[in-house]
């Protein structure tokens, strides 16, 4: 057999890992429910022109090709790394079909060519929320999505997150307003504030031909922050004026002043936030984890108003993504939570001798038609090592059937050991599923 050769950028979790990975997974989809959004699921693979054509400026995509592919293979296909652009396809296909506005969750793998380092991968699990319209959308989804994403965290209880929002309309407006042309470039540098710091920005906006004083401002706006709408005031005091920079202050001030009254402390007005993606029109959104900052976003996304268009009709939308499995490989690897075991099985059933495998089975089926996980033991081993077969895999209880047709049920974390009848014995609610617990943190 040829050696296993591991591929780094391709997380497998352990059994009890893979139980905290699904009960993120569970609550954001009931989460998502609760609010309304409707799942759906795109294919994997889309055409590379299509995936491009947004100009996506930094993602390496897998291209997909047959092993023994021919001159007749025509299709130029790869691998979609993000659900954005799959999406765009899947409405205008599918526009005659659907209810508009139409609120649509998705919670997918994804794929990207980038270097494999601590929370990002190349292979991982986004979940993302969207709502899209025809022709115009109400901006009051720009408020309401944060609130969902802030009801989700919330059912996580992993500590505080916030999430921190800003309005492209605001920052262009404002940009123009000191008389810079090229309003993507500086927002592409802006966002890149908090990894290389105020100094090396205002190099990079120099370098793309702004003065001192126009980066100097720049760099003042993106200093701004509040968690009501005293940033608007901030705002002003720089003293710069136009249209699009009031359209800018007058959303972003609904937003934060919406999310102050329904999810306190969640969400802050911070005007550094800028997204380097072209195709954000509106507010723009990035969510951190109290203490854990230096993993970066685990939620982004922002208001864009055409992102799909058949030529005819354009589809405006408003969307957040969630990195899943940047946020599970925080918890698994700073030990933040932890699952009670690692199997789903509550309750084994011990095996007498092989000859009375039969009465085990018929235990272990009526428990299991009272939804309880069960399973029966693989050999006929000393009641000794049948124990320590369930002690090894965390399944809190061992079922014994006597010789006289007598059951009884061990706890092998107590040692208690009780009657019981398999046709109406039930264990607590904890024991019998498994759950997710945070850990103590020293």
């Amino acid at each position: 057999m040829s050696r296993i050769t591991r591929l780094t950028g391709f997380p497998e979790w352990l059994p009890r890992e893979r139980v905290v990975e699904q009960h993120v997974l569970d609550t954001l989809r009931q989460t998502f429910e609760l609010h309304g959004f409707s799942g759906i699921e795109t294919r994997a693979v889309e055409h590379v022109d299509f995936l491009l054509r947004k100009g996506e400026i930094d993602k390496e995509v897998y291209a997909v090709r047959r092993v023994h592919a021919d001159e007749r293979d025509h299709d130029q296909l790869a691998l979609h790394f993000d659900l954005t652009v799959p999406f765009a396809r899947y409405v205008l296909e599918n526009a005659g079909k659907l209810e508009f506005p139409f609120k649509r969750y998705q919670i997918q793998k994804v794929w990207r060519g980038e270097r494999p380092q601590n929370g990002r991968f190349r292979e991982f699990i986004q979940a993302d929320i969207d709502v899209v319209d025809r022709d115009t959308l109400s901006s009051t989804f720009e408020v309401e999505l944060p609130l969902v994403i802030a009801d989700a965290f919330a059912a996580l209880d992993l500590g505080q997150a916030r999430m921190h929002v800003n309005n492209r309309k605001l920052a262009e407006g404002f940009y123009r307003g000191i008389d810079i042309d090229d309003a993507a470039a500086v927002f592409r540098h802006i966002d890149k504030l908090d990894k290389i710091g105020p100094d090396k920005v205002a190099d990079l906006l120099a370098a793309d031909g702004l003065t001192a004083e126009q980066a100097k401002q720049c760099l003042a706006l993106a200093s701004i922050s509040a968690t009501d709408e005293s940033f608007v005031d901030q705002v002003r005091a720089l003293g710069v004026q136009g249209d699009l920079l009031d359209e800018g202050l007058e959303e972003l001030a609904r937003v934060v002043t919406a999310a102050a009254e329904d999810a306190p402390g969640f969400l802050v007005a911070d005007l550094k936030i800028a997204r380097g993606l072209d195709y954000y029109t509106g507010t723009v959104y990035e969510t951190v984890l109290a203490g854990h900052e230096a993993l970066g976003s685990i939620c982004s996304g922002g208001r864009y108003d055409k992102l799909a268009s058949d030529g005819k009709t354009t589809y405006p939308g408003v969307g957040l993504s969630i990195g899943v499995s940047r946020l599970v490989s925080r918890l698994i690897g700073e030990q933040m939570v932890t699952a009670t075991r690692g199997v789903p099985t509550a309750v084994l059933v011990a095996v007498t001798d092989e000859e009375r495998r039969r009465d085990s089975d018929r235990v272990a089926k009526s428990l299991r038609s009272r939804q309880i996980p069960t399973e029966v033991s693989p050999s006929a081993a000393k009641f000794g090592k049948q124990i320590k077969y369930a002690d090894r895999r965390g399944i809190p209880f061992v079922w014994f059937v006597g010789d006289d047709g007598a059951h009884e049920i061990k706890d092998i974390r107590s040692g208690e050991q009780i009657a019981a009848d398999p046709e109406t014995w039930t264990p607590s609610e904890a024991d019998r599923l498994v759950a997710v617990i945070q850990k103590e943190q020293s």
